[in-house]
């Protein structure tokens, strides 16, 4: 398993340090913003050697030009999505290889929160943006719920070792919804307290085993009987198609976010 070390940006965004066979070499993956990078590049003595990028969004893209003047670096991002600094656009059947580190990693294409949001995974490892949330997924911006629905069943498949690591802190968030979805789930209700315990110890939580999301992430379980008849209680009527009962389901978590806010 890699080190990955998280910075912290804005208000809940991380930006990934990934750690290679030199300890002190990392790449970096979407810096929204510079300064913080560079702060912790100081502070514990670490080299950028790459940045990756998985979608155009400000806050995972703003840091890249400042990033790329102070250390003349490569990045690696969606060919279908320029973005300004990007040296290297990748598509979905390229793979990253970083010799200075050890280190590679293969490209996956997963639209739907953007058009062209890509992922990095390697070294049972996933740098997934925007798209799988920890215990959640991304809104749909520029894609469609048969491409997201596609994209996270791309992302469960890699395996249940894989370890995510996505944008933002919203797993507080995220269970909330999928307690409300799953009431009866144990292992949602287990998540609920090991979560609230390490944000109150100021600990992140964007990472997890992809075991981990399978038994608590609503958006991998649109198939699960029990989440399948939950959704369909929210619509008022059954539901056959997959595509439908992921589009209604995060209809319902935008529903529960409006509501949580009033």
């Amino acid at each position: 398993m890699l080190k990955v070390t998280p910075v912290k940006a804005f208000r809940d965004n991380y930006i990934w340090l990934i750690h290679g066979e030199d300890p002190q070499k990392v790449a970096i993956v979407d810096p929204g913003d510079a300064s913080p990078v560079m702060e912790a590049l100081e502070s514990l003595g670490l080299e950028a050697v790459a940045i990756l990028l998985t979608h155009h969004h400000p806050d995972h893209s703003g840091g890249i030009p400042k990033l790329r003047e102070a250390f003349d670096i490569p990045c690696y991002g969606p060919e279908k999505e320029p973005v300004e600094g990007m040296t290297t656009p990748l598509s979905g059947t390229d793979r990253v290889e970083l010799p200075d580190m050890g280190l590679s990693f293969d490209v996956y294409e997963i639209p739907g929160h953007t058009a062209g949001h890509i992922a990095f995974f390697g070294h049972d490892a996933l740098f997934c943006g925007d798209t799988l949330f920890s215990a959640g997924c991304g809104r749909l911006f520029e894609g469609t719920p048969p491409q997201m629905l596609q994209s996270l069943d791309t992302l469960r498949d890699l395996g249940d070792h894989t370890r995510i690591y996505c944008g933002h802190e919203y797993t507080t968030d995220s269970l909330r919804f999928a307690a409300h979805a799953e009431p009866n789930n144990p292992d949602i209700a287990a998540r609920v307290r090991e979560v609230a315990a390490k944000r109150s110890n100021g600990e992140p939580t964007a990472s997890a085993t992809m075991d981990l999301e399978k038994r608590t992430n609503p958006f991998l379980r649109v198939r699960v009987p029990a989440l399948r008849e939950a959704i369909e209680r929210y619509v008022g009527e059954r539901i056959e198609d997959d595509i439908e009962a992921f589009a209604q389901l995060r209809h319902w978590k935008d529903d529960f976010d409006g509501l949580a806010r009033l």
